[in-house]
């Protein structure tokens, strides 16, 4: 079968060519274009680039073999295509979505949390505590939550973190 004077093998060829292309700008250019797509994930440019990828590859591979009528090969090919970007964007890009990416932190995120002290603190003064999170090490100002004095490496419970400072209390794993 032809179309505008050229085989359905070379006009599937030629969109794989192109959509593979695309893809491949669109996966360094797609923040300019995130919000397309937010309301019907069916617009989504991933979603729509991996269809017609998946399409023309399916079509050609179909046209090659030439198992069937041009017809039914473009059906089986817009098909395929459809399921696999279907199962692309379930198990790829709704998980992707939902991830948490983020390495930054809160200070109202910190307390709660146990850190060891690395420079002692003073009563009445200011030491410092590094705390492990998933991101690294992060070692902030520190003072007692009571005033009281804490030595180095002492296991501390953060109460409060008030303008970048971290008011802990020593923290003792009871068993019962």
């Amino acid at each position: 079968m032809t179309l505008f004077g050229y085989s359905l093998e070379q006009i599937f060829l030629v969109v794989l060519i192109f959509a593979g292309l695309a893809t491949l700008l669109f996966m360094f250019f797609g923040d300019a274009v995130e919000g397309i797509g937010e309301g019907l994930p069916i617009f989504n440019p991933s979603v729509i680039l991996s269809f017609i990828t998946l399409m023309s590859a399916a079509g050609f591979i179909l046209e090659k073999l030439a198992l069937f009528p041009s017809v039914w090969n473009i059906v089986a090919a817009s098909i395929i295509g459809a399921i696999l970007s279907a199962l692309f964007y379930l198990f790829v890009l709704v998980p992707l979505r939902s991830a948490d990416v983020s390495l930054a932190y809160t200070e109202e995120s910190l307390g709660g949390q146990l850190g060891k002290v690395i420079v002692p603190i003073p009563s009445d003064g200011f030491g410092e505590v590094v705390i492990e999170t998933t991101s690294g090490l992060i070692s902030k100002r520190a003072t007692g939550f009571d005033n009281e004095a804490i030595d180095y490496d002492t296991t501390v419970l953060i109460v409060e973190v008030k303008e970048g400072t971290l008011f802990v209390r020593s923290y003792e794993k009871k068993f019962l």
